[in-house]
């Protein structure tokens, strides 16, 4: 019985920019006496449906956006007598969905890491339950990553988890649905290994791929001491410990690694978490700005964010404390005019934010906004070739509508097109050669310019936003530009960095460096 681990993609291009984490972790989770598992990653080149032979386990990972090729590849696996199961996001969302549409004999529901083992077993022992619920595992049982098993070729950066879950509740993310609300934390020693294992391994850029890099806000800290609730106190200071122990231990790592996350808007509040993050080379987050007026960021629940002028000082303190925006953008909302995607890219432009992106307002399942969406449509459905519009992943993509909700002034092929516009301005030459005299040098400049149009033609010519005959013509382009992109993040590796010996810790608790105790004195005051 040979296992096999399958991340579905409709878009191949030879070569990906961050590795697809879970296919490792779960790789990890294989028990060892099956072997070591199968892996492909679609994002690089399709499945060859005749290196699965009958009897073996085909596990398939998928989100909404991806759901509908994972299907697919269940039932070319499920006809070569493979057992077929799924996981991720949607499997957790639609447990059942995967039976009907891609012939799952098991579905497992939330985390992994545990979970996968166990259904190895039992379909080996020929017990298998049809559903696992893996639920949200804690921090210490999430497991490191199978990077032996990587193309490292193919790859231009690598990803590190170091939490899961976020304690916001934005209207249009399901994160805080099915990762919960309480972070659940890796400690540092563990993740700080996993970074120089792949180190050794010639991998100088690391994605941290959490929800939320920054799980505790000084508004968090400043409400729970007003309400003198010392024991919330407690927690959130020993959380904020461990991050602040995290990133002293990623200074001391070599100078040339670089690290990209994820964070809220909320930390240009925290210079001095910012300064630890730049202290730590984390050079880059996205940032999920959203919407840039006040109406914007209330339809989506994130008013906490600000707009205008203050929205412009926010995003510039990130950058004067270097750490460089990716600003994530919608477009489609409710309280948008005609007029908000010039106001958009402009702000974006003044606000010096090194990338962008502009996505056009999806209600994804288990969000807020799926869910008011879908009782909307209740009595009268509107079907797109037999399935209902809030089924649209179900919908092949060349019939697709390019927007799901009706907006009260503009059309989708309106919202599309003002869309795509506000991509070609951000990312114009002209543009795009000023923004890179952030970095040293005219090789880097030179980098910079071919890094931003690859993630224009990846993530706006393949977009939403484009049709088919467009979107197959940025594929073949985005996959040159990657081929070349992919040369300047390949680095020589560095086998004898040694590994830290780390003293135990007392469970449940972080083991403090001097600078974590000053930083915890100063968030105290």
């Amino acid at each position: 019985m040979a296992v096999h681990l399958i991340n579905p993609s409709d878009n191949s291009f030879g070569t990906a920019v961050i590795t697809p984490r879970w296919l490792f972790v779960l790789a990890a989770a294989t028990p060892l006496s099956m072997g070591d598992p199968r892996l492909v990653d679609e994002s690089l080149e399709q499945l060859d449906p005749a290196t699965i032979q009958a009897g073996d386990v085909v596990g398939i990972s998928v989100h909404t956006g991806n759901a509908l090729r994972g299907y697919e590849v269940g039932r070319i696996a499920w006809k070569r007598g493979a057992t077929v199961v799924y996981g991720g996001i949607h499997a957790t969302l639609f447990p059942e969905e995967p039976f009907e549409r891609g012939h799952a004999a098991a579905v497992v529901k939330g985390d992994g890491d545990v979970a996968w083992g166990r259904v190895l077993h039992d379909i080996e022992a020929g017990c298998a339950e049809r559903i696992y619920d893996g639920g949200k595992i804690e921090g210490e049982e999430f497991l490191s990553a199978r990077w032996d098993l990587m193309q490292i070729d193919k790859y231009m950066w690598a990803s590190v988890q170091t939490i899961r879950g976020c304690p916001k509740h934005c209207s249009f993310c399901s994160v805080w649905r099915t990762d919960g609300q309480t972070p659940r934390q890796r400690t540092f020693e563990k993740v700080i290994d996993e970074i120089i294992d792949l180190r050794r391994r010639g991998f100088r850029f690391i994605a941290l791929a959490d929800d939320n890099f920054y799980p505790v806000t000084l508004t968090d800290l400043r409400l729970a001491r007003e309400q003198n609730n010392h024991e919330r106190v407690e927690s959130l200071m020993q959380t904020r410990a461990e991050r602040f122990s995290l990133m002293a231990e990623m200074a001391k790592l070599p100078k040339d690694m670089v690290f990209f996350t994820q964070i809220t808007m909320e930390s240009a509040e925290d210079t001095e978490y910012l300064d630890a993050m730049r202290r730590a080379n984390i050079k880059g987050a996205l940032v999920g700005v959203e919407a840039v007026t006040p109406e914007g960021l209330k339809a989506v629940y994130k008013d906490f964010n600000y707009s205008g002028d203050r929205l412009v000082q926010q995003l510039q303190t990130f950058r004067k404390h270097g750490v460089h925006v990716l600003g994530s953008f919608i477009f489609g909302l409710p309280t948008d005019k005609p007029s908000t995607f010039d106001a958009t890219v402009e702000l974006a432009l003044k606000a010096g934010v090194t990338f962008a992106q502009f996505v056009m307002m999806t209600p994804f399942p288990g969000t807020v906004d799926f869910g008011r969406w879908e009782k909307e449509q209740a009595e009268n459905p509107l079907m797109v070739d037999g399935t209902p519009i809030t089924r649209y992943w179900l919908i092949p993509t060349a019939i697709r509508p390019k927007m799901f909700t009706p907006h009260p002034l503009m059309s989708s092929d309106e919202i599309g097109a003002r869309t795509q516009g506000v991509w070609d301005r951000f990312y114009d030459f002209g543009a795009v050669w000023k923004r890179s005299s952030c970095v040293p040098n005219l090789r880097a400049r030179v980098a910079f310019v071919l890094l931003s149009k690859l993630y224009r033609q990846m993530y706006a010519g393949t977009g939403i936003s484009t049709d088919s005959a467009r979107r197959k013509k940025a594929k073949t382009w985005a996959r040159w530009m990657a081929r070349q992109a992919r040369k300047i993040f390949r680095t020589k590796p560095m086998p004898e960095l040694m590994y830290p010996v780390w003293k135990p810790r007392v469970k449940g608790q972080p083991r403090l460096t001097q600078l974590t105790v000053q930083n915890q004195h100063v968030s105290g005051d």
